[in-house]
């Protein structure tokens, strides 16, 4: 990365998300045209996830039978205090499951923007563990993981290639495993939010504040342009709100959410968080590939009405509250 780029891509994100979209130029996106699905399960702990996570796949009916899949959980950095990380329950019964639905091969892959080591992460937040005990699976850090350039696809960006991990240019299935939690600068860090953990740290530094300089919220949807999600499984059960996604208190919300279209997955997170996703600036982005609207959206499992609650913000967020 030379310093012309670095230059160019401070003063795009000076100039915020409207210059992004109105001037790069954009290759084109597919446009996702059937209905999108997402399912609610209620889960009061994460010693009964295991049912939960079984009860949701199958109504999300996911294809991997044969198939090499990645899950891309949300590993930050360790606190026994906060609930920063996809919890390791929700990570392990995924795996276990997809192997019973035909997975033939599971892999577990992110990289931390805090934690430059992953090993010690996974060691301390008890991922490792349950993961041996589900077994085959294996831990790839994308942090390190041999690289490959590819075409951004949103233009939402001044990015001419990015590098991302042959972890994640080779999988076949992709689900995104975020915490549900709120963001001190995109509102909310989700499933979009989540493959800034695919972004190569060996590449792009550590916290890869290059992402930051184009701009937040057009760095969340190109890469989600540009990564294909096929599934999502979000942690609900404990989320955290407030001056997320490290410093926030818990919320107990009590689900696990399944969807196979990352925004409209997002979509139902917000309102199950009191947010208005129409206010949230990276999902307005990112409605122009995915399914952002009730009528294009499929429901299953729990009522939306049933869980929602209203997740304290940061005071520069308070405009993306529902009314």
């Amino acid at each position: 990365m030379n310093r012309r780029r670095i230059i160019e891509g401070a003063a795009l994100g000076a100039t915020g998300t409207v210059l992004a979209n109105r001037f790069w130029h954009r290759p084109g996106i597919p446009r996702r045209t059937q209905r999108s699905s997402v399912a609610i399960i209620r889960c009061d702990s994460y010693e009964r996830c295991y049912k939960a996570v079984e009860h949701g796949l199958r109504l999300l009916a996911p294809s991997v039978r044969g198939k090499r899949v990645l899950l891309k959980p949300n590993l930050v950095e360790y606190s026994a205090k906060a609930a920063i990380n996809t919890h390791p329950n929700v990570i392990a019964a995924t795996a276990d499951s997809l192997f019973r639905l035909g997975a033939s091969e599971v892999i577990v892959g992110d990289g931390p923007g805090h934690v430059r080591d992953s090993e010690m992460l996974i060691d301390e937040c008890g991922l490792r563990s349950k993961l041996a005990e589900v077994g085959r699976v294996r831990f790839i850090d994308l942090n390190f993981d041999a690289v490959r350039s590819v075409t951004p696809r949103g233009g939402f960006t001044s990015f001419r290639e990015l590098w991302l991990p042959e972890t994640v240019l080779s999988a076949d299935v992709i689900i995104s495993m975020p915490k549900i939690k709120t963001h001190h600068w995109a509102g909310v860090t989700l499933s979009l939010k989540n493959l800034f953990g695919c972004v190569p740290g060996n590449v792009y530094g550590w916290p890869k504040n290059v992402l930051h300089w184009e701009g937040i919220d057009n760095s969340i949807a190109e890469l989600a342009a540009t990564i294909p999600v096929h599934y999502v499984i979000a942690d609900g059960i404990v989320a955290m709100e407030g001056n997320g996604p490290l410093h926030g208190p818990s919320r107990h919300l009590g689900c696990v959410v399944f969807a196979n279209d990352p925004v409209a997955a997002d979509v139902i997170c917000c309102q199950l968080m009191g947010i208005d996703a129409s206010h949230v600036n990276h999902l307005q982005i990112a409605s122009s590939f995915g399914n952002f609207t009730p009528d294009r959206i499929t429901h299953a499992g729990e009522p939306t009405a049933s869980l929602k609650q209203t997740f304290v913000l940061m005071p520069e967020f308070l405009n993306i509250l529902a009314q």
